[in-house]
């Protein structure tokens, strides 16, 4: 269990406020006590980052999209059941595509046990029943529960236009397709992932085969430069200054961490090639130490919690130097504070109609492919 335990007195009181920590997740963990001027509204004693503003140059469009959510375990299946419905409907392979969540990507069940989603896209019911191996599993599956959930809601609401209802009218569609992220997609040869809950961000990129599930947070960009930026330590010391937190791990929450936080505004074309060089060259030492030690993202991010040299802290360390690079960060600067300073400078910016380096490769589409290389999670149909 989690406690915060706030005292507040109205109007303005002088003097020192107590902030006191327990440090460590074990109730025998020590505490500690601060005395400060002001405690912010984060309860933190690191800079107040409450007045982050959201920028539009972030939100328009949406680059960073949540997964899709089925609604019902009964669109997602395994290898064996995918197996079963081609062999009565081969055509049903336009509908099944493989499914990615949070624990999949950082345990790599995805290569021993994969999982698929049966998405009819928006599909009216003729349309759909051009699958029939897949409407019938979805049709015994699906079809009872939502039906139950229908008649429920109408008999407590005496309503014909909830959410239940509303749903049944098209049951074999998935609750949250996600319409706009999956067109995003597929105008990509690739895309990157976070999990939605996670004790540190850790991005990979996915094959555009993939369908993200609600437990990842998707980000439309296929270029090795966005990717540094996001898996940058200055990217991280953002994420968990504005993040949201569920029990002891931080929640990724586009609209507070993505939409607030602002990218290098005027990088040079050698600073933007040395971002993807060292994001290329820390996901080859990834996988090259993951094929070797047979570990998971999650089993090699782990050994940072270790003390003593470690490659993977180096080719971090590498990436993070050309990221401050690119933001034209001198070396002793506070990174949140200069991150809050440059949000503030952006929100004005555009409040006065000016323009900003949105997210993303800040190079003519034309030069994008020269940025974008081939590794990515991939799965054989």
């Amino acid at each position: 269990m989690h406690v915060s335990i706030v005292n507040w007195i109205k109007g303005d009181i002088d003097g020192a406020k107590n902030l006191t920590f327990q440090c460590g997740d074990s109730v025998d963990s020590p505490w500690e006590n601060h005395q400060i001027a002001i405690i912010n509204s984060a309860l933190s004693l690191r800079i107040d980052m409450s007045e982050a503003q959201r920028l539009k140059a972030n939100t328009s469009p949406k680059v960073c999209l949540e997964g899709q959510q089925p609604g019902h375990t009964g669109f997602c299946i395994s290898s064996t059941e995918r197996a079963a419905i081609l062999c009565k409907d081969s055509k049903s392979v336009e509908v099944l595509h493989p499914i990615l969540n949070g624990t999949d990507l950082l345990t790599s069940s995805y290569l021993t046990n994969p999982s698929w989603v049966i998405d009819f896209g928006v599909a009216d019911l003729f349309e759909a029943m051009r699958y029939p191996g897949a409407l019938e599993h979805v049709k015994t599956t699906v079809l009872e529960l939502w039906t139950r959930n229908a008649e429920q809601e109408f008999q407590k609401t005496g309503k014909t236009n909830g959410e239940h209802q509303t749903r049944l009218k098209t049951w074999w569609q998935l609750k949250r397709r996600r319409g706009e992220l999956i067109n995003g997609i597929e105008m990509l040869p690739r895309y990157f992932v976070c999990s939605a809950v996670s004790k540190r961000p850790i991005f990979e990129f996915l094959s555009k085969q993939f369908r993200p599930s609600n437990a990842l947070k998707a980000f439309l960009f296929a270029d090795d430069y966005s990717y540094g930026v996001i898996q940058s330590g200055v990217h991280s010391q953002w994420f968990e200054a504005r993040c949201s937190s569920l029990k002891g791990d931080n929640r990724y929450t586009p609209d507070t961490v993505f939409d607030t936080f602002p990218w290098p505004q005027s990088p040079t074309r050698p600073q933007i090639e040395a971002v993807a060089k060292e994001a290329v060259a820390l996901r080859q030492l990834r996988r090259d130490v993951m094929a070797k030690m047979n570990w998971s993202l999650r089993d090699l991010y782990r050994t940072l919690e270790e003390p003593g040299a470690n490659p993977l802290r180096e080719a971090q360390a590498r990436l993070d130097t050309a990221v401050r690079a690119a933001y034209a960060m001198p070396k002793d600067a506070d990174i949140l504070a200069f991150l809050l300073d440059l949000n503030q400078s952006c929100a004005a910016k555009e409040a006065t109609g000016e323009k900003i380096t949105p997210p993303g490769l800040p190079l003519p589409v034309e030069e994008h492919d020269k940025f974008v290389t081939s590794d990515c999670i991939t799965i054989e149909l």
